[in-house]
């Protein structure tokens, strides 16, 4: 096995494109462990520990522009009231050190469906900056995610960085594990509310091939809040409408049986998963809306 160690994002994606089979290493926190257990053995490992723009993040007026090796500690602690649902997500990634070296750029390089940023990645809705000597494209995150640990990048593309939009309501996420930390999760769901649009976008990790949305209860909880009045009355949602929401959540799920739970217990916590994801943010929606009524 060799190893490779760039100075500069430039002298990476020459490596890259020279040898295309290169995989690429930065926090390491998924990497070692498919090298430690011999899951995999390749060629060349591309160190990406050099190059400090990976590490940077930049605050737009729609979205952040978020460094493929920014660490989940610093999405934590910096970027909660622009990216809540992934910064809820990130405090559930293992132990203090892993999130102190893991980043996105990890997960979605690996793509495992039981990768914990990807549910709220989905649900915020983000786009994957790409980059190789040929140039530069922006892969939007319902389409990076093409099979079981497989994405949508070509064997000479580099992930640069992801850009997610800010959040314009509330987000939330969960998980299900055996324990509370250093654990893969056996289900994950992330959720969005996007009043300026009056939309919905969900996440759903670890019960399916890929990660993926589940669109018909997005757009079954868009329609009901819609001609409820929801949006503007800030009532409380009918039972009714929660657990169809949740039902449909459920239906959307692909799960396998394995050491970590079975197909059906899978199905059925994802849809508890999204009844209480619901009831948290839209509890958190009316609270908003009560204070700015109180202000004005």
């Amino acid at each position: 096995m060799d190893f490779l160690r760039p100075a500069s994002w430039e002298e990476a994606l020459a490596a890259k494109a020279e040898h295309p089979t290169a995989v690429p290493i930065a926090g390491g926190t998924d990497v070692m462990v498919e090298i430690n257990f011999d899951h995999c053995r390749p060629e060349y490992l591309l160190d990406l520990t050099r190059i400090g723009d990976l590490y940077e993040w930049e605050v737009g007026d729609e979205s952040v522009r978020l460094g493929a090796s920014v660490p989940y500690t610093r999405i934590m602690e910096r970027l909660r009231g622009e990216l809540p649902g992934l910064a809820l997500a990130s405090h559930t990634v293992a132990s203090p050190q892993i999130r102190n070296r893991g980043g996105v750029g990890g997960n979605l390089g690996t793509a495992s469906p039981a990768g914990d940023a990807h549910p709220a990645l989905l649900a915020a809705g983000a786009e994957v900056e790409a980059e190789s000597v040929r140039g530069t494209r922006r892969i939007p995150i319902d389409d990076f995610y093409t099979g079981v640990k497989r994405n949508a990048l070509a064997p000479d593309e580099l992930i640069r960085a992801v850009h997610v939009t800010k959040a314009d309501g509330p987000q939330q996420y969960a998980k299900v594990g055996t324990r509370n930390a250093m654990v893969i999760a056996v289900c994950a769901f992330g959720l969005a509310l996007h009043p300026r649009t009056r939309s919905v976008r969900t996440g759903v990790g670890s019960a399916a091939p890929t990660p993926v949305r589940a669109r018909t209860a997005e757009e079954f909880l868009a329609a009901a809040l819609d001609e409820g009045g929801f949006w503007e009355n800030g009532k409380v949602i009918t039972p009714s409408v929660v657990k169809q929401f949740a039902d449909l959540c459920a239906g959307a799920c692909n799960p396998i049986d394995d050491v970590r739970g079975t197909a059906s217990y899978r199905r059925h916590a994802v849809g508890v998963l999204a009844r209480r994801t619901l009831t948290w943010t839209w509890e958190s929606y009316r609270g908003s809306r009560r204070l700015s009524e109180g202000a004005a």
